[in-house]
């Protein structure tokens, strides 16, 4: 994953949402504009949104004004990001109370009420609110289209903070070379706040844009993008895709993230959030924790680490093909195989707890079958070359070559068998980082120790003479040892001169 967008509100916010201030256009505090949001909230069908119930639950609610009967209303959608509430009062006099973004609600608006007269709206006041309060008498029975014209009354602002782990994880994932794209319905002031106390966004000049609005998507290099309907987040996602070829994650739980969700390469939402949005999310996560994602990516970019299981299986197969076409007898019994292939694995236990270099885990790295197959063609015949050389000593140089010579045949087994366990654990340090394991990169203790521990416990074995006996071990010869550790050290030398030659030519390890 190169991108991470995600939304706002709940993702990188606590989604805990208060009212703040409900001011006149001067802004001053009004009660009248928190008695018109109230009856505006209330009169909302259906479930409230986090603005309706941050409004609804304020103390104040406690003292609105009752200013008439429903009679109508003009549902929420995610293009006008304006509710409204008809009214009739008992005068019978009808009341409109629009409620909504700055933008679309302003660009509604004739008037700003000034005490109780009303004046006509002049360009100065563009900027005064970013959520407001109108009203209209006269109304029809079709309410679409009526909410024009309007008076504005006032505006609301909310709080709604940051997540505790949000700055640090951001930074996190920034240092993994993962960029950070906040996709918002929010107006650009809220966005904008958030973005800053985040580090996501530092400075917004307009000949350095980092933050667009939803009608300009031309520019995809910018970090934040506000006041998106659902259709532009997916257009947002698939311009990364298709223009940029970046990898991109999407992080949301509101039915309005689901077009972005379906459209990402990972799209990650939570157990807490909207039935459509985890339908459409590829991860669901347990816990609505940035850090979460962080740790994830971390896990992700080991996965190489499975390239040595594959090479060492690959390996041990073309072995096996060479001993069967050479060998007259059996090179290593079934059991002695398992043993050896179940202390290996026990080995390997401990891989989780190991570390990687930090300057492999910094870029993003994209699954290739062609680096799983380089890996295993090259990886793979040079453990088979080692095992190829143990077979031509106990041939060549041990003369064990009778398969009728029943002690012959136990001691041609027993090499192969301490050979066949020393080159998978040895090999695990080799390619566990590009630099030259021990000395420039160490690996951690409970790798060390789990390593020594079993190749321990494998040696001692022959010499045990009970299980000797249960799995037809016999002691090695006292020079094949000495032979062993020269095996080891010309396979250490082969897996490094490999490993620069890879270097040089692709300039990346795994």
């Amino acid at each position: 994953m190169t991108v991470l967008c995600s939304d706002k509100t709940g993702t990188l916010t606590k989604d805990e949402i208060a009212l703040h201030h409900y001011l006149d256009w001067l802004g001053r505090e009004d009660f009248r504009v928190f008695d018109l949001a109230h009856a505006n909230a209330a009169a909302q069908s259906g479930t409230k949104n986090s603005t309706d119930t941050a409004i609804l639950k304020h103390p104040a609610s406690a003292q609105v004004l009752h200013m008439g009967e429903k009679t109508g209303e003009i549902a929420f959608n995610f293009e006008s990001r304006r509710p409204s509430a008809i009214l009739r009062s008992e005068e019978e006099k009808h009341l409109l109370i629009c409620k909504g973004a700055y933008e679309e609600v302003l660009a509604l608006c004739s008037n700003i009420r000034l005490e109780v007269e009303s004046q006509a709206l002049s360009p100065d006041y563009l900027l005064v609110a970013t959520k407001e309060f109108l009203d209209i008498n006269d109304c029809e029975t079709d309410f679409d289209g009526l909410d024009t014209d309007m008076t504005l009354e006032g505006m609301l602002t909310f709080l709604d903070p940051p997540k505790d782990d949000a700055k640090a994880s951001i930074t996190r994932l920034q240092e993994l070379g993962i960029d950070v794209r906040v996709l918002t319905g929010d107006n650009m002031g809220v966005a904008l706040k958030i973005c800053r106390e985040l580090e996501i966004v530092t400075e917004y000049y307009e000949d350095h844009i980092q933050a667009i609005s939803g009608p300009d998507l031309a520019r995809l290099d910018d970090s934040e993008f506000d006041a998106l309907t659902p259709s532009q987040k997916g257009q947002v996602i698939v311009s990364l895709r298709e223009k940029h070829g970046e990898v991109v994650g999407m992080l949301g739980d509101g039915i309005n993230d689901c077009v972005a969700l379906r459209y990402a390469d990972a799209g990650i939402s939570v157990d807490t959030g909207a039935n459509v949005a985890k339908q459409c999310a590829d991860v669901i996560l347990t816990k609505k924790e940035l850090s979460i994602i962080v740790d994830s990516v971390i896990v992700g970019r080991t996965y190489p680490r499975q390239y040595v299981v594959f090479s060492s299986n690959f390996g041990n197969i073309l072995s096996i093909l060479i001993a069967v076409s050479w060998i007259p007898f059996q090179p290593m019994t079934g059991l002695q195989l398992l043993i050896g292939g179940l202390l290996y694995e026990l080995s390997q236990l401990a891989i989780p707890w190991d570390s990687m270099d930090p300057e492999y885990l910094a870029p993003p790295t994209k699954w290739c079958v062609w680096d799983l197959l380089r890996f295993i063609a090259v990886q793979g015949p040079l453990s088979s070359l080692i095992d190829a050389a143990t077979f031509c000593i106990n041939w060549f140089f041990y003369k064990l070559q009778d398969a009728n010579n029943e002690a012959a045949v136990r001691t041609f087994e027993m090499h192969w068998y301490l050979q066949g366990l020393l080159t998978p654990v040895l090999i695990v340090h080799l390619v566990r980082t590009a630099k030259l394991p021990i000395i420039q990169s160490r690996p951690t203790k409970p790798l060390v120790f789990s390593s020594i521990l079993v190749l321990g416990v494998g040696f001692a074995l022959p010499y045990i003479p009970p299980i000797a006996n249960a799995m037809q071990f016999t002691r090695p010869e006292n020079t094949f040892l000495g032979i062993l550790v020269a095996e080891m050290a010309f396979y250490a030398a082969a897996v490094e001169i490999a490993k620069r030659l890879q270097l040089k030519v692709i300039k990346r390890w795994l």
